[in-house]
């Protein structure tokens, strides 16, 4: 599985670099929640999902060969 961090989630990983892809390895029944919570990323820091460009719910479960991309909040205007 392929995952890529931004906007400073990124931080949260050792070795990870923005929206560079990370490679992991993750049991079946692995939801993006327990994903993120494996990374070590505070849950409350990451506002939008997506797994193979669609936007996703935590409670959602992952499969095998997924990309998946996490970004926090961000404003403008």
């Amino acid at each position: 599985m392929e995952v890529r961090l931004y906007s400073g989630l990124e931080k949260f990983v050792q070795h990870a670099q923005y929206g560079k892809p990370i490679q992991l390895e993750l049991s079946a029944g692995t939801t993006a929640e327990k994903l993120i919570e494996q990374l070590g990323i505070p849950k409350e820091h990451v506002f939008s999902i997506l797994v193979n460009g669609n936007h996703r719910k935590g409670e959602d479960l992952l499969e095998d060969g997924d990309r998946i991309a996490l970004f926090p909040p961000v404003g403008g205007g």
